[in-house]
């Protein structure tokens, strides 16, 4: 990724349907170490993974206020993105990415964010490999999740089957 960013098509609507001008804040080349993979040489030692993010607010006020807290500061982002890779407990960069994802949303209040995570050199002939994800604040949390059944037991425990007459 880099700071020329595409225009999301998830931009916030007003009340005629019009998208709202978004502002992404962004982390381009963020590199942890962190203990993440499936294999036994990975589930061990600390390597490197390099995570690039986006996260969009439509019109932020810093943009005429000059303050820093009317915007996502990133380097509070930076900060928590530390202590995330420090305990997490996911062996997948899915896993990783969502959960970065979904604390750019929760915690800092973006509307939408595209995360990349990726293990630089992971094969020797291979630049890097990872997954890109995008979440919006509004998506509702089972169209979200990675397993494809946590929407039916989410609606198996609201009392609905899918299919059921």
């Amino acid at each position: 990724m880099n700071a020329s960013f595409p225009q999301t098509r998830f931009a916030p609507l007003d009340a005629s349907g019009v998208a709202l001008p978004m502002d992404l804040v962004f982390i381009d080349g963020f590199v942890g170490e962190t203990v993440i993979g499936i294999f036994e040489d990975e589930l061990h030692d600390t390597q490197p993974v390099r995570i690039d993010l986006q996260a969009g607010v439509p019109r932020v006020r810093a943009c005429e206020t000059d303050r820093i807290h009317d915007t996502i500061d990133y380097g509070v982002v930076r900060e928590r993105l530390l202590r995330l890779l420090a305990g997490h407990r996911v062996q997948l960069l899915e896993a990783l990415a969502e959960s970065i994802a979904e604390m750019l949303l929760r915690e800092f209040g973006a509307h939408w964010v595209r995360v990349a995570v990726a293990k630089p050199r992971k094969f020797r002939d291979v630049e890097s490999v990872g997954v890109v994800i995008e979440r919006r604040a509004d998506e509702p949390r089972a169209a979200q999740r990675a397993d494809r059944g946590g929407a039916v037991l989410s609606l198996i425990g609201a009392g609905m089957v899918p299919g059921a007459d």
